[in-house]
């Protein structure tokens, strides 16, 4: 399957709930890491569509543009939007921005990660200035962990 079909199929399914459909897309121990929930390994990405992201939003949109494949990478710009269902942000829309980065293998995604501009969709929601440090925090620290140390802030 190309690409851009698989990348929408996937996005699609997430965006009505359907986590088999959405696993489906994915190579047996397929891996999905998501920005905000972590890991997702094989059968357990159906957990994350269904039991994070339809347990926290509601009215799901993912527009994708620009997908490109190469040696079997795939990318793929998009605009990812829902309503919280959190009690602390029930009804305020989230907007994220960013791109998906998939590791592809015999037509399926074998790793899906993003890098994405999340505190703007986390700011929307009315995360405190602390919570968002805290975030931050976080994704740099991950962010030297998948340089290897390698990068000029770690010498």
């Amino acid at each position: 399957m190309a690409f851009k079909t698989l990348i929408q199929k996937m996005t699609q399914a997430a965006v009505r709930g359907d986590g088999p459909s959405v696993a489906a897309c994915f190579c047996e121990n397929g891996i999905y890491h998501d920005v905000f929930y972590g890991e997702f390994r094989g059968d357990a990405i159906i957990n994350l569509i269904e039991g994070h992201f339809h347990r926290d939003g509601k009215d799901f949109q993912w527009d994708l543009y620009d997908a490109i494949e190469q040696n079997g990478i795939g990318y793929a710009r998009y605009v990812f939007s829902y309503s919280s269902t959190l009690p602390q942000a029930t009804d305020r829309r989230a907007t994220f921005e960013g791109v998906a980065i998939c590791r592809l293998k015999g037509g399926r995604i074998r790793e899906y990660r993003e890098v994405a501009n999340a505190v703007t969709g986390l700011h929307l929601l009315g995360f405190s200035p602390e919570r968002l440090s805290r975030f931050v925090d976080r994704e740099a620290k991950a962010l030297l962990r998948r340089a290897g140390g390698d990068t000029p802030q770690s010498k």
